[in-house]
């Protein structure tokens, strides 16, 4: 059943889709790019991701949900 707001699960990757799971992950900044956005490393490779919302830098861990950091939890 299709939920407005949410992805259809067809459109989620993995076994658990972090949007669709309502979970929160937990990465480490590698870098920080322009425009409020940084490159993390999550474990199964790097991905890109905002920080726009959280004073993050390099080193730091974060939670970030939907590609959006939302806390940082270790400097």
């Amino acid at each position: 059943m299709s939920v407005p707001g949410r992805p259809d699960r067809s459109e989620c990757f993995d076994d658990v889709c972090v949007t669709c799971s309502d979970t929160a992950v937990a990465v480490t900044v590698l870098r920080l790019l322009d425009d409020g956005l940084a490159i993390v490393a999550t474990g199964s490779g790097e991905e890109e991701v905002s920080v726009a919302l959280v004073t993050a830098g390099v080193g730091d861990t974060i939670l970030v949900h939907a590609r959006e950091a939302i806390a940082v939890i270790a400097p």
